[in-house]
Protein backbone atom coordinates (compact mmCIF):
# COMPACT_ATOMS: atom_id res chain seq x y z
CA UNK A 1 0.00 0.00 0.00
CA UNK A 2 2.40 2.80 0.37
CA UNK A 3 4.65 1.79 -1.96
CA UNK A 4 1.73 2.10 -4.76
CA UNK A 5 0.88 5.87 -3.05
CA UNK A 6 4.09 6.57 -3.23
CA UNK A 7 4.08 5.62 -6.78
CA UNK A 8 0.81 7.24 -7.88
CA UNK A 9 2.24 10.63 -6.03
CA UNK A 10 4.97 11.08 -7.84
CA UNK A 11 3.16 10.28 -11.48
CA UNK A 12 0.99 12.57 -10.24
CA UNK A 13 3.55 15.27 -10.03
CA UNK A 14 5.26 14.50 -13.34
CA UNK A 15 7.70 12.09 -11.79
CA UNK A 16 6.94 8.93 -12.94
CA UNK A 17 10.85 8.37 -14.32
CA UNK A 18 11.22 8.50 -10.41
CA UNK A 19 8.25 5.97 -9.06
CA UNK A 20 9.68 2.89 -9.43
CA UNK A 21 13.13 3.12 -7.61
CA UNK A 22 10.83 5.25 -5.19
CA UNK A 23 8.38 2.72 -4.82
CA UNK A 24 11.36 0.25 -4.13
CA UNK A 25 12.94 1.98 -1.39
CA UNK A 26 9.76 3.03 0.17
CA UNK A 27 8.84 -0.88 0.36
CA UNK A 28 11.92 -1.72 1.93
CA UNK A 29 12.16 1.32 4.74
CA UNK A 30 8.48 0.19 5.14
CA UNK A 31 9.20 -3.72 6.24
CA UNK A 32 12.18 -2.97 8.05
CA UNK A 33 10.39 -0.72 10.50
CA UNK A 34 7.50 -2.80 10.41
CA UNK A 35 9.48 -5.89 10.97
CA UNK A 36 12.23 -4.33 13.78
CA UNK A 37 10.26 -1.46 15.54
CA UNK A 38 6.75 -3.01 15.22
CA UNK A 39 3.31 -1.00 15.87
CA UNK A 40 2.31 1.43 13.51
CA UNK A 41 4.38 2.86 10.82
CA UNK A 42 3.83 6.11 9.76
CA UNK A 43 4.69 7.33 6.12
CA UNK A 44 5.59 11.09 4.68
CA UNK A 45 6.63 11.81 1.11
CA UNK A 46 7.95 15.40 0.59
CA UNK A 47 8.70 16.81 -3.88
CA UNK A 48 10.47 19.47 -2.85
CA UNK A 49 12.23 21.61 -5.35
CA UNK A 50 15.19 19.75 -5.64
CA UNK A 51 14.61 16.07 -4.63
CA UNK A 52 11.60 13.79 -3.03
CA UNK A 53 12.13 12.54 0.32
CA UNK A 54 10.09 9.98 2.07
CA UNK A 55 10.44 9.02 5.93
CA UNK A 56 9.42 6.25 7.70
CA UNK A 57 8.32 6.47 11.18
CA UNK A 58 7.82 3.97 13.95
CA UNK A 59 8.71 2.56 17.68
CA UNK A 60 11.65 1.13 18.58
CA UNK A 61 14.74 1.81 20.76
CA UNK A 62 17.15 0.47 18.02
CA UNK A 63 19.29 2.06 15.44
CA UNK A 64 19.11 0.65 11.97
CA UNK A 65 21.90 -0.50 10.01
CA UNK A 66 22.98 -2.32 6.87
CA UNK A 67 24.16 -6.07 7.78
CA UNK A 68 25.24 -8.66 5.54
CA UNK A 69 23.72 -11.48 5.02
CA UNK A 70 24.66 -14.60 3.94
CA UNK A 71 24.11 -15.70 0.09
CA UNK A 72 20.91 -18.07 0.99
CA UNK A 73 19.89 -15.67 3.44
CA UNK A 74 15.83 -14.66 2.15
CA UNK A 75 16.05 -11.15 4.14
CA UNK A 76 19.01 -8.57 5.20
CA UNK A 77 19.41 -6.13 2.30
CA UNK A 78 16.99 -3.78 2.04
CA UNK A 79 19.16 -0.83 3.78
CA UNK A 80 22.05 -2.07 0.86
CA UNK A 81 19.12 -1.84 -1.27
CA UNK A 82 18.10 1.82 -0.29
CA UNK A 83 21.82 2.95 -0.06
CA UNK A 84 22.75 1.72 -3.50
CA UNK A 85 19.44 3.24 -5.29
CA UNK A 86 18.89 6.11 -3.41
CA UNK A 87 20.80 9.55 -3.35
CA UNK A 88 20.72 9.95 0.30
CA UNK A 89 19.57 8.00 3.50
CA UNK A 90 19.72 8.28 6.87
CA UNK A 91 17.99 8.20 10.15
CA UNK A 92 16.38 10.60 12.22
CA UNK A 93 15.60 10.86 15.55
CA UNK A 94 12.57 13.17 15.39
CA UNK A 95 9.38 12.33 14.01
CA UNK A 96 5.95 10.60 15.08
CA UNK A 97 6.06 8.20 16.95
CA UNK A 98 9.60 8.36 17.09
CA UNK A 99 12.82 7.36 15.48
CA UNK A 100 12.52 7.12 11.32
CA UNK A 101 14.28 6.07 8.76
CA UNK A 102 14.61 8.16 5.21
CA UNK A 103 15.90 8.66 1.52
CA UNK A 104 15.67 11.20 -0.92
CA UNK A 105 15.84 11.07 -4.87
CA UNK A 106 17.45 13.74 -6.84
CA UNK A 107 14.39 15.22 -9.32
CA UNK A 108 17.01 16.11 -12.07
CA UNK A 109 19.26 14.37 -13.35
CA UNK A 110 23.15 15.14 -11.98
CA UNK A 111 24.32 18.15 -13.49
CA UNK A 112 27.22 18.32 -10.75
CA UNK A 113 30.63 18.33 -12.37
CA UNK A 114 31.54 14.30 -12.67
CA UNK A 115 34.03 12.72 -14.94
CA UNK A 116 32.08 12.98 -18.43
CA UNK A 117 32.80 16.05 -20.64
Amino acid sequence: MCRDFVRAALSAEGLGRLADTAAVCTSELVTNVHRHAGGDVHLRLAVEEAEVRVAVYGGGSGRPAPRRSGVWEVGGRGLFLVTALADGCGVTEAGPPGKGVWFTLGRFPNRGGGGGP
